[in-house]
């Protein structure tokens, strides 16, 4: 075997037709990336469970904090616990075949880029299952800028890592205990958190909610999807406050008089400019054939 097999990588995502770091994991755009910081836990739930992606989320989490967003492209490890022949045969593997230095997690921390997330399987193991502390997660800091950390299992040095505003960490909890008795068998493998999977490059969305592994592939169609639902969420909090609308028409199908009211706000208002880049054509003439098959139903 080899820790973080760019062949096997390539295998496991042939979805993904667009650029991938030189270990074959997919890059999704930094534009997407960009996109997707602004939408919520829930906007971005509904495309990936319409699509049938049912096990793409877990919300049993702490974070390190709770007002911040975590948004970026998935870096995944295994971990299980230590039987010594395995361990030994992994650890010197990495170090003397593969030329790695240190423990199994500073491995995955030293090939971290710019906007990646550590996403790891640590079999919800607290005590003697802190994958990060202070230095590590100032490493994961220092290497991701606005990345952070996924863990199903432990942290310590919390007094120190909530110093660090850069990141963001969600953990299961913490121990003041070093990481210990584990061992790493998969780098950039599939990893369940949870109840959920996350592959390699997924776009990890951490909220105060939880978090949300999306598919690589499915990413731009997950940010447009989301960003409506937005959007159509700040008219329709508009429209409710001025009473305008009551929560049944907002909550079902809009009307084509409502679709007209909202695409002549959105095309107007300050708050829609962020989202003018979105185009509602499908929505409206679906509206449009609606009301004419009402109307002929009436004649």
């Amino acid at each position: 075997m080899r820790f973080d097999c760019k062949d096997d990588i390539i295998q496991l995502t042939p979805e993904w037709k667009g650029e991938r770091f030189p270990n074959g994991r997919p890059r999704v755009p930094d534009a997407v990336l960009n996109r997707l910081r602004k939408v919520t836990f829930e906007e971005a739930w509904g495309p990936l469970w319409g699509q049938g992606y049912k096990y793409q989320w877990e919300c049993d989490f702490k974070l390190v904090h709770p007002d911040a967003k975590l948004v970026g492209r998935a870096v995944t490890a295994v971990m299980v616990p230590m039987r010594p022949d395995l361990h030994k045969t992994l650890l010197d593997y990495g170090h003397q075949s593969e030329n790695r230095r240190g423990f199994f997690n500073q491995w995955v921390i030293d090939q971290l880029a710019e906007d990646d997330v550590v996403v790891v399987d640590l079999f919800d193991k607290i005590a003697q299952g802190t994958y990060v502390g202070g230095n590590l997660s100032t490493a994961i800091a220092t290497r991701t800028k606005r990345g952070g950390a996924v863990i199903w299992g432990g942290i310590r040095d919390l007094e120190q890592v909530v110093k660090i505003k850069e990141t963001q960490t969600f953990y299961r909890g913490v121990d003041p205990t070093g990481i210990g008795d584990v061992t790493m068998t998969g780098m950039n493998v599939p990893c369940r958190i949870g109840k959920a999977i996350c592959m390699p490059g997924d776009v990890v969305l951490g909220t105060i909610s939880g978090v949300i592994f999306i598919p690589p592939q499915l990413a731009e169609a997950v940010a447009t999807q989301a960003e409506k639902s937005h959007v159509r969420d700040i008219f329709g909090f508009i429209r409710l406050a001025e009473k305008t609308y009551t929560t049944a028409q907002i909550d079902t199908a809009w009307t084509l008089p409502m679709w007209q009211d909202f695409i002549a706000w959105f095309n107007n208002d300050p708050q829609a400019k962020p989202y003018q880049h979105l185009t509602w054509d499908k929505e409206l003439e679906k509206a449009q054939t609606t009301a004419a098959n009402n109307t002929q139903v009436r004649l």
